[in-house]
């Protein structure tokens, strides 16, 4: 099993986010059908993609700030209690804030 890379899973984990952000906000920009019933039916789908835009926003977000500890070398310290973050967790959640104790607690 080749070695844990921060900055690689980081970069992949953004890159899945961003494809889809885009592939998203290129269904929210289709224009509606003119049949009402049909319209209400797609506003309804919108604000399912909107909900999943907002997540992989979200996401993005997280990955970015975990990107800035990385640089500072604060990376893989839980942000609230200090110890480090158990590297299994880092490997299934790259972006991840906290330990499994703290994030238990939230």
């Amino acid at each position: 099993m080749p070695a844990f890379d921060p900055q690689a899973a980081l970069d992949a984990l953004l890159a899945e986010y961003s494809a889809r952000a885009n592939a998203i906000s290129q269904d929210l920009a289709r224009s509606h059908s003119p049949d009402f019933a049909e319209q209400a039916l797609q506003r309804q789908n919108d604000e399912v993609l909107e909900a999943l835009l907002a997540e992989a926003r979200a996401g993005m977000r997280q990955v970015g700030l975990a990107k800035l500890r990385l640089a500072e070398g604060s990376y893989g310290d839980c942000l609230r209690c200090g110890e480090p973050i158990e590297p299994a967790r880092l490997q299934a959640l790259p972006a991840t804030e906290f330990c499994l104790r703290c994030a238990d607690r939230r």
